[in-house]
């Protein structure tokens, strides 16, 4: 057993508008993102299967050409492989849960989470 308090994991800025804490489990990783107002992430996929859980604010996804707009107490499953992006239409708090453990997370090798791009407000 390992207890984890959100006040002493490591806070990762990944840009100007994006900050990330993340705890890896042997079968899953779940990670706490503080997100500004007009961040992007442009559209990605991964092998894992991930669930957003707004705790506040408000997000734009975009699977597969259908746009999912996600409000605080709402959350959205999205499955291995789907291609999705992500704007933030309000500050938020966002918790994801990914299975498998994000591996290439813990290799260091999330360019695009630090991409300009990816984060810098009014850029698509």
């Amino acid at each position: 057993m390992e207890l984890h308090r959100w006040s002493d994991v490591k806070k990762e800025q990944l840009g100007p508008l994006v900050m990330r804490q993340v705890i890896h489990g042997e079968t899953m990783t779940l990670a706490r993102f503080e997100v500004r107002k007009g961040a992007v992430l442009p559209e990605h996929s991964h092998v894992n299967e991930q669930i957003s859980t707004f705790e506040r604010g408000r997000g734009r996804f975009v699977l597969g050409g259908r746009e999912v707009i996600v409000s605080a107490g709402e959350s959205l499953r999205i499955a291995p492989n789907v291609p999705h992006s992500i704007e933030c239409l309000e500050d938020s708090v966002v918790m994801e849960v990914f299975s498998p453990p994000r591996e290439d997370w813990i290799r260091g090798d999330d360019a695009y989470l630090r991409s300009q791009r990816g984060n810098q407000q009014g850029n698509k």
